[in-house]
């Protein structure tokens, strides 16, 4: 893991996102790009060239001050940071930027849906997950820890889902030692028997090569796919939570049709995504 990318808007969880990082960096010998989107007012793209210039001269002048309070904590001590300054919610520029500097995560802070200001509420959070090819750690709150070493993974076993899989098992072993591939057994259309279920996982080991994973191997029944996730995740006491998304709709889940986008929100254990 070389290079970790932390979008920033100063907040709290912001500060999460980056001692997260931090840690992370420590453990990989990786170097931080702490990246902040100007707050640009509507007024700038109408007004003249002057007071363009001027405007956009004092915001450059509050985030660099910004930055230099923000990025003034003992924890960044001996690590490589970086500051970059980008345009307000372009937020496809996050994606832009990781592919651009061969990024090998983002991380970011959520507080999920609330009346908070800041850049990165739960809404914003989503939109960053959805145009990211890089793997995203979503984190809520001060770490206790990057040791993840109980990580749940939720998938449907569907065969065009390996490949997907196969790219967040790779990662995920750099963050945790013990990744469980988990499948939500779900009601109505949804609901498979046992042995479908069992069938199922065996033909998806078979064409993936992944015996590696059979003990390793998690089914549960739920209401729907996120109450499944964290309820079994709490069962086992998960250090974090993994899943893939869909960039055209969101965090749109491998179980023929989206997932609820809550669980990124409502999850207080971090998430990591994956883009299919």
């Amino acid at each position: 893991m070389k290079k970790i990318i932390i979008p920033v808007d100063f907040s709290l969880h912001s500060e999460y996102a980056l001692e997260t990082a931090a840690a992370l960096a420590k453990e990989h010998n990786s170097e931080l790009i702490v990246m902040h989107m100007l707050e640009l007012s509507e007024s700038i793209f109408t007004s003249s060239s002057s007071e363009k210039s001027e405007e956009m001269a004092f915001m450059l002048m509050v985030a660099n001050k910004n930055f230099e309070d923000f990025l003034d904590k003992p924890y960044l001590e001996d690590l490589t940071v970086t500051p970059m300054i980008k345009h307000h919610k372009v937020l496809k520029e996050v994606s832009e930027v990781a592919k651009d500097v061969d990024a090998d995560l983002v991380v970011i802070g959520s507080r999920g849906h609330s009346d908070y200001d800041g850049i990165f509420t739960g809404s914003n959070t989503e939109k960053v997950v959805r145009y990211s090819n890089t793997p995203v750690l979503v984190v809520k709150s001060k770490p206790s820890s990057v040791n993840f070493e109980n990580i749940v993974l939720a998938t449907d076993f569907e065969e065009d889902s390996i490949p997907a899989v196969k790219v967040a098992l790779g990662a995920l072993k750099e963050l945790g030692s013990k990744v469980t591939l988990l499948h939500i057994n779900l009601p109505n259309l949804s609901f498979m028997s046992t042995d479908e279920i069992n069938e199922q996982v065996e033909e998806f080991i078979k064409l993936g090569k992944l015996e590696h994973i059979r003990d390793n191997i998690a089914l549960t029944s739920d209401h729907n796919v996120e109450d499944g996730v964290m309820n079994y995740a709490k069962r086992v006491n998960a250090d974090a939570l993994a899943m893939i998304t869909h960039g055209r709709t969101g965090l749109s889940h491998f179980f023929g049709g989206s997932i609820s986008e809550d669980l990124v929100n409502h999850s207080k254990l971090p998430v990591i995504t994956f883009k299919k």
